[in-house]
């Protein structure tokens, strides 16, 4: 197998994918967070999508009849996913929510155009963590919402499928969280994971024995995962500030969004700041991050924005924000 198919080069991307499925040619896709003139690729076969198809179809209810929307570009994997998944089971591609009986979204999409959907759609959500806030409004409009854990590389890594809001190994995957005791690395081992990448390499670490990691960290008690994210960090007056120990602090109590991020100072490089999206959180998270970090964690800028900036593939765009 040679022939590697871009389905963002087709005029359908879909149907790129149905006939790579057909002549047995690998994918070659792009990684959402990908940025620049080249874009870094993964490659994989049609199978560790296929595969991975029934168990989709479990968690998200997509099946034949279905109306899905999948806002955003096809060059997100996630989103192509989702779009040949559909044709897969007979499931309908719609333009607009209203019509929709089912969507996929990422945390920032469902926050943003949730309110679009009508009453009684099921949402699946993909990313490393869904605010309880962002989850309850959802839910209070009459959305249903499941939420899944992966990436590019590894394909599916997570579920909430016991309707608890959880993150569980999705089927198939053995999941492991390494370099302990508190919060550790993320490996994964299934037939899902890519083959590589087409071109320069990325953030995929790959083991002798089939375990693999794109450096993501979390914590595993029992069979439940909580996702941290990639140790992106802040350095401030010296002090290495990792993004997720601050984020793993405000998240649980904040209604909406909130994202961690450095901005420039001229003194000190950067400094720790705080973008939300729900002005109410303000005071009680100022009041957390002064009681619960260390002083060279608490953010110094505070921001309150109607809406985040998003990437192409609906993720929030940090390198935005941090201008």
């Amino acid at each position: 197998m040679t022939d590697h198919v871009r389905p963002e080069e087709h005029a359908d991307p879909v149907a790129a994918v149905l006939s790579a499925r057909r002549t047995g040619a690998a994918l070659s896709l792009t990684t959402s967070g990908s940025t620049g003139p080249t874009p870094r690729r993964v490659l994989r076969t049609t199978e560790s999508w296929w595969g991975c198809f029934p168990a989709y179809s479990d968690l998200t209810g997509v099946r034949r009849g279905a109306r899905v929307w999948v806002p955003g570009t096809l060059r997100s994997t996630m989103n192509l996913f989702a779009a040949v998944h559909a044709a897969w089971a007979g499931a309908e591609l719609v333009a607009g929510a209203q019509s929709a009986t089912h969507a996929c979204l990422t945390p920032a999409q469902l926050e943003r155009r949730g309110s679009d959907l009508p009453a009684g759609a099921r949402i699946v959500v993909a990313g490393a963590g869904l605010p309880d806030g962002v989850a309850a409004a959802a839910r209070q409009r009459g959305l249903r919402i499941d939420h899944y854990y992966g990436a590019a590389e590894l394909s599916f890594v997570a579920a909430s499928d016991a309707g608890d809001g959880r993150l569980r190994p999705f089927p198939g995957v053995e999941v492991e969280v390494r370099d302990e005791p508190v919060t550790g690395t993320i490996w994964v081992r299934s037939d899902w994971v890519c083959d590589g990448y087409d071109g320069p390499p990325g953030s995929l670490r790959r083991a002798e024995d089939g375990w693999a990691s794109v450096g993501d960290l979390g914590r595993l008690d029992g069979s439940v995962l909580t996702v941290l994210g990639r140790p992106d960090a802040v350095v401030t007056a010296g002090a290495t500030v990792l993004v997720s120990d601050v984020e793993a602090v405000l998240h649980p109590v904040a209604r909406g969004t909130v994202v961690v991020h450095g901005v420039p100072h001229p003194s000190l490089g950067e400094v720790v700041a705080v973008t939300l999206t729900d002005g109410r959180d303000r005071a009680g998270l100022e009041h957390v991050a002064r009681a619960r970090l260390p002083v060279s964690h608490r953010p110094r800028v505070w921001r309150v924005v109607p809406e985040l900036p998003l990437t192409e593939a609906g993720k929030v765009d940090r390198a935005a924000l941090g201008r």
